[in-house]
C-alpha cells in the first residue's frame, strides 16, 4: 500500500514539476519586485491604479455595467505597458545594476588608488571635515561633472583635504574621480527621494546615494558632525566604518579582493613622486580653533 503511495507521489510530481517550479519562480519574483519597489514614488501610483482597477472592475460585474466592463478590459491590455512607464527610472536602475554586477563588469580600480581614497578618507575623518567622493565606473557620470568645478588634477591626499576644508570655495559638492584623477568638484549630485530612509540621514548622504541610484558609481561620505565614514553603492548605504574596516570593504567592491597595504615608499616610486609629509597639509579642528588668525 505504502509503495502504490509513493508512486502515485512519484508520478504527481513528475508529471507537474513545472507548474510547481513555475509557481515557485512567479512567487520568488512577485516578493522581489515588491520588495524593489517598495517606498518609491512610482509604488503609490500603481497602487492606485490597483484600487481603480479593482473597483471598476466590482462594480461592473455587480451592476451588470457592459460598458465600463469594456473599458476595464481593455484598458487591462496597456497595463504592461503603463507599468514600465510609471517604472522607468526603477526599471532602469536594476538593469543598470544587473549590468554592473561584478561577474559582468570589467572596470577595477587600480591598487594604488584605493589606498590614495582610503588614505584621503581616513584623514578627513580624522578632521571631521565633510567630504562626498563619487567614484566613476562603467557607467558616466560626466552630466554631474557639468554641475561643478573641472579640476582634470592627480588624485591626491593633499588635494582632497584642501577642497574639503570648511574655508575652502569647493567644499561644498561632491569631487567626481575617474581613473585615478580628481576629474571636477562642487559638483551637484541628485538626491535620493526614497521614503524609507532614516531620518538622520542628511543631503551628503542622500546624495551619496542618490548617485548610485542613477549609475553604478561608488559613493563615500564623510560626515562634518560626527566624522563617521559611510559607503554607497547598488542603491545601498553602509555607514558607521573604522578606517580600517573601510579600506577592507572599499577593496572589495572596488578591487573584488582584499585590502592590501601598500608601502609609502613603494607607492612613490610608482608614481615618481617622494615620500608623502608626516606633517598634515590642513590643520584639524582643534588647531584652528585655537588659531586667533584664521578667518
Amino acid at each position: 500500500m505504502s509503495t502504490e503511495i509513493f508512486r502515485e507521489l512519484l508520478y504527481l510530481w513528475l508529471k507537474s514539476w513545472r507548474s510547481i517550479f513555475e509557481i515557485i519562480l512567479l512567487s520568488v519574483g512577485i516578493y522581489y519586485g515588491y520588495v524593489y519597489f517598495r517606498g518609491t514614488r512610482g509604488a503609490k501610483v500603481l497602487t492606485g491604479l490597483a484600487i481603480v482597477f479593482l473597483t471598476l472592475t466590482l462594480i461592473s460585474t455587480l451592476l451588470n455595467l457592459v460598458v465600463i466592463g469594456w473599458i476595464v478590459r481593455g484598458f487591462s491590455v496597456f497595463l504592461a505597458i503603463a507599468l514600465v512607464v510609471i517604472f522607468q527610472p526603477e526599471l532602469r536602475r536594476g538593469l543598470a545594476e544587473l549590468g554592473g554586477h561584478p561577474i559582468f563588469t570589467l572596470t577595477s580600480e587600480k591598487r594604488e588608488t584605493v589606498h590614495d581614497i582610503a588614505e584621503a578618507v581616513t584623514q578627513l575623518a580624522n578632521k571631521q571635515f565633510g567630504a562626498l567622493i563619487a567614484i566613476e565606473r562603467d557607467t558616466s557620470i560626466r552630466v554631474y561633472e557639468e554641475t561643478g568645478v573641472t579640476l582634470d588634477a592627480e588624485f591626491s591626499v593633499e588635494l582632497l583635504l584642501t577642497i574639503f576644508h570648511p574655508k575652502a570655495a569647493l567644499h561644498d559638492g561632491g569631487v567626481i574621480v575617474r581613473n585615478g584623477r580628481v576629474a571636477a568638484a562642487a559638483c551637484i549630485f541628485p538626491v535620493s527621494q526614497r521614503e524609507t530612509l532614516d531620518r538622520s540621514l542628511g543631503l551628503r548622504h542622500r546624495a551619496g546615494l542618490g548617485i548610485t541610484e542613477e549609475s553604478d558609481a561608488v559613493a563615500v561620505i564623510v560626515s562634518e558632525e560626527t566624522g563617521g565614514i559611510s559607503i554607497c553603492h547598488r542603491r545601498r548605504i553602509e555607514r558607521n566604518f573604522t578606517p580600517e574596516t573601510f579600506r577592507q570593504r572599499l577593496s572589495e567592491i572596488l578591487l573584488h579582493g582584499p585590502y592590501e597595504e601598500i608601502a609609502s615608499e613603494e607607492l612613490a616610486g610608482e608614481v615618481d613622486l617622494p615620500a608623502t609629509r608626516d606633517d598634515p597639509l590642513v590643520s584639524d579642528q582643534e588647531e584652528r580653533r585655537n588659531d586667533t588668525l584664521a578667518v
